[in-house]
């Protein structure tokens, strides 16, 4: 396995695992229980970007290029446009 192969499977991971913490955060009811979640949240986000950063550094990973300005105002119509009922 290489170690591209090991950064890209490690993000992938905490990927779903943010994904996980994001859904247990939102059904519980208990305050101290959701504010433990939402710390362990923080530190899998902060896990994820040092090693995104070193991904990006080794050139693993390349960011798609940024949305033109006529992009941007395309999905900003979208979401502000009037809602049908």
């Amino acid at each position: 396995m290489t170690e591209k192969t090991m950064v890209s499977d490690t993000l992938a991971g905490i990927n779903g695992e943010l994904l996980r913490y994001s859904e247990m955060i939102s059904q519980t009811e208990n305050p101290q229980l959701k504010q433990t979640l939402k710390q362990i949240r923080n530190q899998c986000e902060m896990s994820h970007e040092e090693i995104y950063q070193i991904a990006r550094a080794k050139a693993y990973y390349v960011p798609a290029s940024k949305a033109t300005p006529e992009e941007v105002a395309h999905v900003r119509s979208l979401f502000e446009q009037p809602q049908m009922q």
